[in-house]
Parts: structure tokens; C-alpha cells; sequence
């Protein structure tokens, strides 16, 4: 990170839970699932992004970050009309397989899709590297806004993830029910926390249209 670096924060609900962004005026630096929501009552609706905690207020990066995300979970439809924030962690600072890996992943992988470690490998120039693509994975600061949760084993099982094995599932879920494709497998909590954030997001919509 830039020594010059002065981070402020931003966080937001999310029919997840709590969503934290970090990141300087220069772009974002993380994305961060602070706590996992335990309730699924489709009356409890998402607040609007919240700023929380953070020198000087906001900035451009975590603005357009907050809604980028907001549209992720509310109105992916929006997703492709609207600009990404820049990106300033450490990792999109040098050249590295990491980074080639997570930008192919983010120009390659759409609202919806998977792809295999040995894919995205591939994908990346090195068929071989299945492995390292799993430990670019583990070290994507920015998931959701680089869909590290759309990388899958070839045998179709899930897989791991940094938020936690339910998270992926919704994840994929969610996409799924807006794409019109099989679930993938998702489990009932994964389809539950679905279906509340269904409800959520259709007691909104008068709101957001």
C-alpha cells in the first residue's frame, strides 16, 4: 500500500449482513464482510449504504464501490451501465499472476456464470496453475466486486471461499434466480437466505425505480 495512502471506510447492509469498503482517494483496497446476518425475515429490509467510520468522509472509489454493490444485490440488471471504482490494494499494484488471474476472472466471468480453477487457469495462460488460481482466490481483497465466488471445482462441487461456504452459496444463488439457471446445488439455508432477500428487495422496489 502507498504510504501516502489515508484510508476511510464505508459500510453498508446487505441481505448478507454488513458490508465494509475500504479504500483512498487513489481507488478501493478491500471489501470486507464484517458479520453474517442470522436473520432471514423477508420484512427486514437492507438500509441504504451508511457511512460509518472515516477520515475526511468518503471518496469517489468507495462511493462508486457502495453502488456497485447496492445494484449487485437490489438491481443486478444495473450492474453493466455503471463504472467499477478504481482498485489501489497492493496486489493490483504489480505485475503478478495474482493479478492477472483476478482481472481475467473480473473481465472474463459475467453476472451468472462459473468457471473451473483449471479454467480460469487456463484462461490466465497456465492450464497448469489450477492451484494458484486457488490461492489468488484467497487473496482477492475486493470478492463480490471481483467474483471469486463464480470459481468452481470441475466436478462441480463448490468449492472454498473466504466468507465461508454459506456466503458462496448464496452468492451463486442469487445470480442463478436472476439469470434463470439451476441453483447450482445450493442448500436450504443458502435458498432461504435467498428467498428473504427476495422479499427484501421486492418490498424496496417502488423505492429504487
Amino acid at each position: 500500500m502507498d504510504k501516502a495512502c489515508v484510508l476511510k471506510h464505508k459500510v453498508l447492509e446487505s441481505p448478507l449482513g454488513k458490508i465494509e469498503l475500504s479504500g483512498c482517494d487513489q481507488g478501493l483496497h478491500r471489501i470486507r464482510l464484517l458479520s453474517l446476518k442470522t436473520s432471514t425475515d423477508p420484512a427486514e429490509a437492507p438500509a441504504a449504504p451508511e457511512v460509518v467510520s472515516g477520515p475526511e468522509g468518503t471518496s469517489e472509489p468507495l462511493m462508486r464501490g457502495a453502488a456497485w454493490l447496492d445494484a449487485y444485490f437490489h438491481k443486478p440488471s444495473a450492474i453493466e451501465g455503471l463504472p467499477l471504482p478504481a482498485l489501489h490494494h497492493p496486489v493490483f499494484q504489480k505485475d503478478s499472476f495474482t493479478r492477472q488471474v483476478l482481472w481475467k476472472l473480473l473481465k472474463v466471468v459475467k453476472f451468472g456464470e462459473t468457471v473451473s480453477y483449471q479454467q480460469l487457469a487456463a484462461l490466465a495462460g497456465n492450464p497448469r496453475a489450477a492451484r494458484a488460481v486457488g490461492g489468488a482466490m484467497r487473496s482477492n481483497p475486493v470478492p463480490i466486486l471481483i467474483p471469486c465466488h463464480r470459481v468452481v471445482c470441475s466436478g462441480g462441487a463448490l468449492g472454498n471461499y473466504t466468507g465461508g461456504r454459506s456466503v458462496k452459496e448464496w452468492l451463486l444463488a442469487h445470480e442463478a434466480a436472476q439469470a434463470g439457471k439451476p441453483d447450482c446445488g445450493v442448500s436450504s439455508q443458502g435458498r432461504t437466505w435467498l428467498e428473504a432477500a427476495a422479499g427484501t428487495t421486492g418490498s424496496q422496489g417502488a423505492d429504487r425505480n
